[in-house]
């Protein structure tokens, strides 16, 4: 892939486990009815935070990404029969420390060697990033950390993909973006950036106008498709 001299990257999901939180805490002693349905709630929650940050972005009715990742809990413990305040605030600060999948150091720092810009772009808060970012010790392999509290709307409105060549002076075709959400990576194409949707459920393509140029299970292969590899 010719041209690219940004690679930009959504957070959640993509860089970081979003189940990694509900995961370790189901692991713990003393957490066996937790156990029973940490699968279900992880997979609830994510799902509420993706249609609570659409919803919100359609009807003008903005808030930061960490109230959304709370009312999202909050619907995914209740469904699950453990709205437990004490297993809440575990998972919550759980959150702020999420892992990084384990491709994700060697590949960055590959990018970085080779000479491009790296950064975040995400619903994410400021404050919720950094600490992910910090906890994973991904700090030195990017440029910036992009957050939509810079245009108060979520993704994918325009505005949001608006900030990276706000960022970088460049033009969307000079940009890879890489996505975990089949509708991301769809957005970002028609807007104008080369994307790589990183399918690792092996979902169908989303029937969406745009479509993601290039799919992949993890992030291993993004040195390579770049000619750096």
């Amino acid at each position: 892939m010719q041209g690219i001299g940004v690679c930009v990257f959504d957070a959640y999901g993509t860089l970081f486990d979003v189940s990694a939180a509900a995961r370790d805490l189901a692991g713990e002693p003393g957490r066996e009815a937790f156990a029973e349905v940490w699968q279900q709630v992880a997979s609830d929650w994510r799902l509420k935070q993706l249609q609570y940050s659409w919803l919100r972005a359609v009807t003008g009715e903005h808030c930061d990404f960490w109230q959304v990742t709370q009312d999202g809990l909050d619907w995914a413990l209740e469904r699950a029969g453990v709205p437990d305040p004490d297993l809440r605030e575990a998972l919550l600060g759980l959150y702020w420390r999420l892992a990084a999948y384990p491709e994700v150091p060697a590949m960055l720092s590959r990018l970085k060697s080779a000479g491009l810009a790296t950064a975040i772009l995400s619903n994410g808060s400021p404050d919720m990033l950094h600490g992910a970012v910090g906890s994973a010790g991904l700090g030195p392999m990017l440029d910036d950390v992009l957050s939509v509290e810079d245009v108060g709307i979520f993704k994918p409105a325009r505005a949001v993909y608006d900030l990276v060549g706000k960022r970088f002076s460049c033009e969307p075709s000079d940009v890879l973006f890489v996505s975990s959400n089949g509708w991301d990576a769809a957005s970002a194409a028609s807007y104008g950036f080369r994307t790589l949707w990183v399918n690792r459920a092996g979902d169908p393509v989303d029937r969406l106008p745009g479509r993601p140029g290039h799919v992949a299970r993890d992030l291993t292969g993004i040195p390579a498709l770049l000619g750096i590899d």
